[in-house]
């Protein structure tokens, strides 16, 4: 994709991302550490990770045509160097988000079969590591530098942008309309 409505699809797409990559990561966190947000959006959070993960590539590709319609500088460089590091991050969201989400799918489908402490399938869902303290410590510790990670990551991102897009390109001086102040 590289236009939309005649305008640079990049600029348009990376809102998107701007909005998803953190949106899907606070989610991520929230559904790893707290069960009754697991039980009601660990799957929603897993399908929002799955659009986060192809808005990504989405907006890298438009991002690349535009790096080739676009003045060539330093900052645009560092802007497309960067813009390269986001898709592992959405890729490790995305995989937490799927793991909590199959996780959750099956403890709720082992617990509807669970009638009683002393049925078959309670005393399998208690041999199941699935179901441990362990494997949710290790799932939040996932989540959270996932998450962080990918949010930082796309905070440099969307600054080097901003950068490369407006430095020099603005006055520090009103240039028309009623004074501020």
């Amino acid at each position: 994709m590289t236009t939309l409505n005649g305008l640079p699809a990049h600029a348009l797409l990376v809102h998107a991302v701007i909005v998803l990559v953190p949106l899907t990561a606070v989610l991520l966190v929230l559904t790893t550490l707290w069960p009754a947000a697991r039980q009601r959006l660990a799957i929603a959070n897993a399908v929002l990770a799955t659009v986060t993960l192809a808005a990504v590539p989405l907006t890298t590709e438009a991002g690349d045509w535009l790096e080739h319609h676009v003045q060539r500088s330093a900052l645009v460089s560092q802007h497309t160097q960067l813009g390269d590091t986001l898709l592992p991050w959405a890729g490790g969201l995305f995989l937490v988000a799927v793991a909590v989400a199959a996780r959750e799918l099956l403890r709720t489908r082992l617990r509807s079969t669970a009638h009683g402490p002393g049925t078959a399938a309670a005393t399998e869902l208690r041999r199941l590591p699935i179901g441990g303290k362990a494997v949710t410590a290790a799932l939040a510790a996932l989540a959270i530098v996932v998450g962080v990670g990918a949010v930082v990551d796309t905070y440099l991102i969307g600054d080097s942008g901003a950068r490369a897009a407006w430095t020099d390109h603005f006055s520090q001086q009103q240039l028309w309309g009623r004074p501020q102040g």
